[in-house]
């Protein structure tokens, strides 16, 4: 069952790496959970159309996004991956982040996703304008998951 989550894991990591937004999808349940710690559980998203949603917010509108691969472990429906992100802007920015992200799979399917990095990396590399567009991005995926995870 590991081997079968992580390639669960990775095949999600992959269609994200391409921005393959519906491929994301497939890889989510209709109730998962995704949670940007940094920002918290009250600021979620749940289910496969929302959690595509949120990832849009930060990534749709970047020059180039990459993810490098790294360690990826598994104890039953537990996957844990620890990996980096490199973001990169029209504008020219470009900023590498260490990410630790933390699945849980059953079913084949990720029912909770938890990302773990250094939001204040991000913004002081970020164009200076990114927290205004943040600001003014679609908020209707928010979902409040607070203790929930």
């Amino acid at each position: 069952m590991s081997a079968d989550n992580k390639s669960v894991v990775l095949g999600l990591w992959a269609a994200l790496s391409k921005r393959d937004w519906e491929g994301v999808k497939g890889f989510v349940s209709d109730d998962c959970i995704y949670i940007d710690m940094p920002v918290g559980p009250g600021l979620a998203a749940r289910g496969p159309d929302d959690i595509v949603k949120r990832l849009k917010v930060g990534l749709e509108s970047l020059a180039d996004y990459i993810n490098h691969d790294g360690l990826l472990i598994s104890d039953g429906a537990d996957v844990m991956y620890e990996h980096s992100e490199t973001w990169t802007w029209a504008t020219g920015e470009t900023a590498t982040l260490a990410f630790v992200t933390v699945h849980k799979v059953v079913d084949g399917e990720i029912t909770l996703w938890k990302d773990y990095w250094d939001f204040g990396g991000l913004a002081n590399t970020a164009p200076s304008d990114w927290m205004d567009t943040l600001a003014a991005a679609d908020t209707s995926w928010i979902y409040d998951a607070t203790g929930q995870v």
